[in-house]
């Protein structure tokens, strides 16, 4: 899985005109609302089956996407085998959740169906990237992955926003971004899966860092600091996979890293942010509704590195203090005493 440049194939893919969004979150209602703008038939499946009859009777998603108002064409339900039946599928469930909604929905979905991979993690049991959990689901669809910088408000307000989109085989590629693309929503086609996975899953890890940062107080050239430094062990970990360096210094690595580590309207960074400022993460995960998925990640993240040999101190300071190891300001001060050394 590699490669940033597409490539010409010979299969033959029909136009797609029906598009199924597994998740009802904030990102899989923004990327409904998409799909409706750019002219698609759109299923929502929602785990609740609540936020479905609620989408399908206000038109609006107050509990995952409050004040965004959905375009009446955009059916929402909690019958996968009805999402399943679409042209191509969008999986924007959690990461963590993927291999159990991959697993229940692989026998509703058709030979040769384009599924494109919306969710940012790495599956901690196994270490596993969400393309080979699907790989192994649903191994008679056609894997892509859908990832940048991409908050789900600003992307459901209309405001501009480009993503990649990752796909081996690019006739597949392309027509999927015909089915999404539109003018304020623009994506851009590349060939390396492994590329989208990495820059997307490790940015959350670095994004909880850079939040812990702007908790406690270290100024913005610490943050600066820390981003720069993160985007090298988000490179070496994706160089070492297989991805390109290209890809990791696009859209959707490099992009996504500056919007998530810079920006408190980050899930992760938010989260972060709260455990500098010296809460417990048991707290402020119980007071949320939605995922942060770098706190999964992170020990994924670490083990992966350790097994191909990366060095990732930042990301294992992390995932020191989600798992409890260790705590804030002892991981801190690990990190600043580090040897001096060659930048590269």
């Amino acid at each position: 899985m590699s490669g940033t440049a597409p490539t010409s194939t010979a299969t033959t893919i029909q136009p797609i005109h029906t598009i199924g969004v597994v998740g009802a979150g904030a990102w899989g209602t923004a990327l409904a609302s998409i799909a409706a703008r750019a002219g698609r038939s759109v299923t929502l499946w929602a785990y609740e089956t609540e936020v479905a009859d609620a989408i399908n009777s206000t038109h609006e998603n107050n509990i995952y996407l409050p004040g965004i108002t959905l375009a009446p064409e955009i059916r929402a339900t909690s019958d996968q085998s009805v999402v399943a039946a679409m042209d191509a599928i969008l999986l924007v469930c959690p990461a963590q959740s993927m291999r159990t909604v991959t697993s229940s929905l692989a026998e509703h979905v058709s030979a040769g169906t384009p599924v494109a991979i919306c969710a940012k993690g790495i599956e901690q049991s196994t270490g596993k990237l969400m393309t080979q959990v699907v790989e192994e689901t649903i191994p008679h669809a056609i894997p892509a992955v859908l990832s940048g910088p991409s908050f789900a408000a600003d992307v459901a307000s209309g405001l501009p926003t480009a993503v990649t989109l990752a796909c081996e085989d690019d006739d597949v590629g392309q027509a999927l971004i015909d089915a999404l693309g539109i003018l304020t929503f623009r994506p851009y086609l590349v060939n390396d899966l492994v590329g989208a996975e990495i820059g997307g899953s490790v940015k959350n890890v670095l994004a909880i860092a850079c939040g812990i940062v702007e908790g406690k107080k270290l100024g913005a050239s610490a943050a600066a600091a820390l981003t720069a430094r993160g985007f090298a062990e988000l490179t070496r970990l994706g160089v070492a996979l297989g991805a390109r360096a290209e890809t990791l210094g696009g859209l959707s690595g490099l992009g996504d890293l500056i919007l998530t580590c810079g920006s408190l309207q980050s899930r992760n960074m938010s989260l972060g942010a709260a455990l500098g400022e010296g809460r417990s993460l048991a707290d402020i995960m119980s007071e949320r509704v939605t995922v942060a998925e770098g706190v999964a990640t992170a020990p994924a993240v670490v083990e992966l590195a350790q097994r191909r040999g990366v060095e990732m101190p930042i990301c294992e300071a992390v995932a020191a203090v989600v798992t409890g190891t260790t705590s804030v300001d002892d991981a801190i001060v690990a990190l600043l005493s580090r040897p001096f050394k060659r930048e590269s």
